[in-house]
């Protein structure tokens, strides 16, 4: 698993961050509230650009970020080939407890050119748990 994980709460339309000194990194997408469809596909392009190489997705309409994620990876190529080390890998886990999508980020997810020794939980949501998620990742 990763050596190192970090927490970043965004509130629907917040500003996006530079990530890029992260990268390349996993991206835990816990969503606990709604955002609009142009939104979720800037911050999807914004995940890409900034390094995400592995994508899992759970919560609120976890299914359209899973999509979001995978297009935005596949335009950044103009849907031609992609190298390997750019391959973003994506998962969503609409029928899971957050548990055991935190235990599968931890023990099976992998890229299938990198190591990737960073996690980022990205919280989409207008109530922040940075101790909880972060406590819940490590435990898992």
């Amino acid at each position: 698993m990763q050596a190192k994980a970090h927490y970043l709460q965004l509130r629907p339309h917040d500003a996006l961050p530079d990530l890029t000194h992260l990268a390349p990194f996993m991206a835990i997408v816990v969503i606990d509230d709604d955002s609009d469809e142009m939104w979720r596909w800037d911050v999807a392009r914004w995940l890409v650009a900034s390094g995400c190489r592995s994508m899992l997705a759970w919560g609120k309409e976890c299914e359209s970020w899973h999509d979001a994620v995978e297009d935005a990876a596949l335009e950044a190529f103009d849907y031609d080939d992609i190298p390997p080390e750019q391959i973003v890998t994506v998962s969503q886990h609409a029928d899971e407890d957050l548990d055991e999508v935190f235990w599968f980020a931890r023990h099976r997810a992998s890229h299938p050119a990198l190591r990737l020794n960073t996690a980022v939980i990205l919280h989409v949501a207008m109530r922040g748990r940075p101790d909880e998620l972060l406590a819940q990742l490590a435990e898992a």
